[in-house]
């Protein structure tokens, strides 16, 4: 079945730079890429300067000029677009599991569009609905550039592991360096026991794959700032986190530390949402 990755596009210089970003992974992965334009009530932030009732017209005639733009960047592979109408997340969630899109590729902090969808408090609106895997970019981020390594964080939690499929697959795609850190953030010998376990368990998984990785073990009082000093320090490409929520534990890269990392990453973040277990 051929592989789909969803791009959502508003046509602001960072959507762009999203779907820049995709295309050079779809050009790894043998994938085609969906985009989507999302008609929501709020035009405010919008960047078109046409009536709304013609709106839809003027966002049919932009995605037609970035079909012609890019469609021959990716091999042969399909690069088509989606016009739908309500809410943003909802509706792009809705979109990526009727194409069964592989993964989702979203571009934050740009001037208008998602902007309003991805600060603050609505930071975990589209991850945590959405059930495929979600990579965030943020505007000024190289879209072309490979990604040579990837930093991948292990906490405590049973569900840390789901993380390891997907970002195997990308690290083949690019013949990635994974950076695998054991993150540490309390003293209890009990969880840094099963932390040192999981980690053991990733190199296992990576070694049969053949994936190059390193491990790292780290002290941190915050685990996104721990991660992101570590993956600016050895100019990592991405970040691969969980977006589940847990509460039964101090020591997660979860709930919170999911929004910080989206909102104030350099580096793009894949996200995953856990499975049941």
């Amino acid at each position: 079945m051929n592989k789909v990755i969803l791009v959502g596009i508003d046509f602001s210089d960072c959507s762009i730079n999203a779907l820049e970003h995709a295309i050079t992974i779809a050009r790894k992965a043998n994938a085609s890429i969906a985009m989507v334009w999302i008609n929501h009530l709020d035009y405010s932030k919008e960047i078109f300067s046409v009536e709304p009732q013609n709106i839809e017209k003027e966002v049919t005639k932009r995605f037609e000029a970035l079909v012609k733009k890019f469609k021959y960047h990716l091999h042969g592979e399909e690069l088509k677009y989606y016009i739908r109408k309500g809410k943003v997340y909802k509706e792009i969630c809705k979109v990526a599991n009727e194409i069964e899109a592989f993964l989702v590729v979203i571009g934050t902090h740009g001037s208008s569009g998602f902007e309003e969808f991805w600060i603050g408090s609505n930071a975990n609106r589209i991850i945590t609905a959405s059930t495929r895997p979600i990579i965030t970019i943020r505007n000024g981020v190289d879209a072309g550039t490979d990604l040579k390594k990837i930093v991948m964080p292990l906490d405590s939690t049973i569900i840390t592991r789901q993380k390891l499929p997907v970002t195997a697959l990308l690290a083949k795609y690019f013949k990635s360096e994974v950076h695998i850190l054991g993150m540490f953030t309390t003293s209890s010998d009990d969880i840094r026991f099963r932390i040192r376990n999981y980690v053991v368990q990733a190199e296992e998984y990576f070694a049969e794959n053949d994936i190059t990785y390193k491990s790292k073990f780290i002290e941190a009082d915050n685990i996104t700032d721990g991660t992101l000093k570590y993956a600016k320090k050895i100019k990592a490409n991405l970040i691969s986190i969980m977006t589940e929520q847990e509460t039964t534990t101090a020591n997660l890269l979860l709930g919170p530390y999911a929004s910080q990392m989206v909102n104030h990453s350099p580096i793009p973040v894949l996200s995953i949402h856990a499975s049941k277990y």
